[in-house]
């Protein structure tokens, strides 16, 4: 196979759950290579964040085993990506209703990720991210915060996002917006890295060090690719992040 994939979770240094879901579906049918992997961060500032995250993350387990086979006979992305939003709405609105009749409040990011051979689609709600890393690093989502919001609108310089207190807020996120409109993606795989990860993994990390971190000339196989994660894991908590810390790690070769 082509892509090689891991995946790991920490409950971080202060928060006494993980919130934070991940999913990785790594399948052969008829010739194709298909993989989908998601990761959704329960929203810390609301109650039950890791019912969200869990809850969604299971609907696209079920999704998966039960309809892939049928999307791949008859492959098209943007019917997929269509689909995917639909998923999210509806989520959206169970997921609410569940809080208001419970008198709570529940909120997940999310953003997933279907490759089938050397095609991809992206579907992001809110702040976990993907990254392509090859000799650069290429930000593949965007941020639904508040304040990525205004610096996409000239609102605001780097500098003065950076020290924004509101850099986390987010704007829509599923299970907590009236509405939410999710980011699609469409590409075509690179010799590299796509990295999936919550906030709480590049926090205190720069991009500068993302680039170091996953050189494209290192990490060739699985062992090192687990122990370099294993590796920035402690790298973060050493520089007391708070947040949960969750990453999935891809690595396509294209040979």
């Amino acid at each position: 196979m082509k892509y090689t994939v891991i995946a790991n979770s920490d409950i971080g240094n202060t928060m006494s759950i993980n919130q934070d879901s991940l999913l990785i579906k790594h399948i052969s049918y008829k010739g194709k290579e298909v993989l989908m992997t998601i990761i959704c961060d329960g929203m810390g500032g609301l109650s039950k964040g890791e019912l969200a995250s869990s809850t969604i993350v299971h609907y696209f387990n079920r999704w998966f085993d039960s309809t892939i086979q049928s999307e791949i006979e008859n492959l098209d992305f943007k019917v997929i990506a269509t689909k995917w939003k639909f998923i999210l709405k509806d989520l959206n609105n169970r997921i609410q209703n569940y809080s208001n009749q419970k008198g709570i409040k529940m909120g997940s990011t999310f953003t997933g990720v279907l490759f089938v051979d050397e095609q991809f689609v992206i579907v992001h709600v809110g702040d976990t991210r993907v990254y392509f890393i090859d000799s650069e690093i290429h930000q593949l989502t965007e941020d639904h915060t508040v304040v990525a919001e205004e610096l996409r609108k000239g609102l605001i310089s780097f500098d003065q996002a950076d020290k924004d207190k509101r850099k986390h807020s987010l704007y829509q996120c599923i299970g907590a917006s009236k509405n939410i409109h999710p980011q699609i993606y469409y590409g075509t795989s690179q010799k590299g890295k796509y990295l999936l990860c919550s906030d709480g993994f590049r926090n205190t990390l720069s991009q500068e060090e993302l680039l170091t971190y996953f050189d494209e000339n290192e990490l060739s196989t699985k062992e090192d690719m687990k122990q370099r994660i294993d590796c920035i894991f402690q790298i973060v908590k050493s520089r007391g992040e708070i947040d949960n810390i969750s990453v999935i790690l891809i690595k396509f070769d294209d040979c």
